[in-house]
């Protein structure tokens, strides 16, 4: 963390960066809280650990206008999934590269804050530490210890780009890209079952959707000046929270994703009625994978697959 804060402290006092864009402790155990370091008195603030959930790019987009008209140079600290959603902005023409300086760091992973409630069964919690591959989680009265690998976000447990794949400083040791054979577990089990078998499933899974949003809202890919649910000429599906527009929602949603989520999971930790949100996204990246060999945000000279053509693509899917 050191070697983070004194890294931010040398940019700013160069006047390589006007901001820097960091996590800072939070007011609550594993929530740790997005800060603007301006100052080099204001950089001892920073921290990364493994309650450092946000996706930090965001503000990059969402925020653009302010961002861009208060700040001409941004420094950003970025896990693997934060840096691939710079190459996607990138490649997307929505930032340019030379205005946004990346400060990489190796993710061990990231904490889920569902995941610890169940565990605890709703408890307070004052206070967590970790111990090597094992988390001390601490409340009143009582204290509980646990693999990481428990409490870690579904989409860390299958990560293979742990380290900034775009960079320009990079703190630590890099984990460099991990193999994880069964990344399309899931998917895969899915596949294996019957259309009915699926559609029961999208159905049952997609009404409990509250159509708050979240998910959009938090999605560093989700960057639309005005996103089609919002439109009312033409209006593409109703307001109301009934099944069928619930599930439009999120197909569509996914469409508009596919070859650009970088499965940061963002939109997991948001749900607040714990919709399987990555099983459709994670069906798309490995459809995407499979078809054009591509995966989003790991190549700032590759074009999106969705955004080129090459004459020997699988054409299996057109119907005949």
């Amino acid at each position: 963390m050191q070697q983070l804060i004194n890294k931010v402290k040398e940019l700013i006092k160069n006047k390589e960066v006007d901001v820097v864009i960091g996590w800072g402790r939070g007011s609550l155990p594993f929530s740790a809280t997005p800060i603007f370091v301006e100052t080099e008195e204001d950089a001892g603030k920073l921290i990364f650990d493994e309650s450092c959930r946000n996706n930090l790019t965001t503000y990059l987009t969402k925020d653009k206008r302010r961002i861009s008209k208060e700040y001409k140079k941004i420094g950003i600290v970025v896990k693997g999934c934060d840096s691939r959603s710079v190459v996607l902005y990138a490649v997307e023409n929505q930032i340019k590269r030379e205005n946004v300086i990346l400060i990489g760091v190796p993710c061990n992973g990231v904490i889920e804050k569902k995941k610890i409630s169940q565990l605890v069964e709703g408890k307070e919690i004052l206070d967590f530490q970790i111990d090597g591959d094992k988390i001390i989680i601490k409340g009143r009265n009582f204290e509980q210890t646990h693999s990481i690998q428990e409490v870690l976000c579904d989409s860390c447990l299958t990560c293979q780009y742990p380290d900034a794949p775009e960079h320009d400083y990079f703190i630590g040791t890099p984990r460099k890209e991990v193999n994880v054979p069964e990344a399309y577990k899931a998917v895969d089990e899915f596949g294996n079952k019957s259309a009915e078998e699926r559609w029961a499933y999208i159905q049952e899974e997609y009404s409990k959707c509250i159509r708050c949003y979240a998910c959009r809202n938090v999605c560093p890919s989700c960057y639309c000046n005005e996103c089609f649910v919002d439109q009312n000429d033409p209006q593409w599906i109703g307001k109301t929270p009934e099944v069928t527009d619930s599930i439009i929602f999120h197909l569509i949603r996914n469409l508009h994703i596919a070859g650009r989520c970088v499965d940061c999971g963002a939109c997991v930790s948001a749900c607040p009625v714990d919709l399987d949100l990555r099983i459709m996204s994670k069906k798309v990246e490995k459809e995407i994978k499979d078809r054009f060999d591509y995966t989003a945000g790991t190549d700032i000279n590759e074009k999106p697959a969705m955004a080129s053509y090459c004459e020997n693509e699988k054409q299996d899917f057109i119907m005949g």
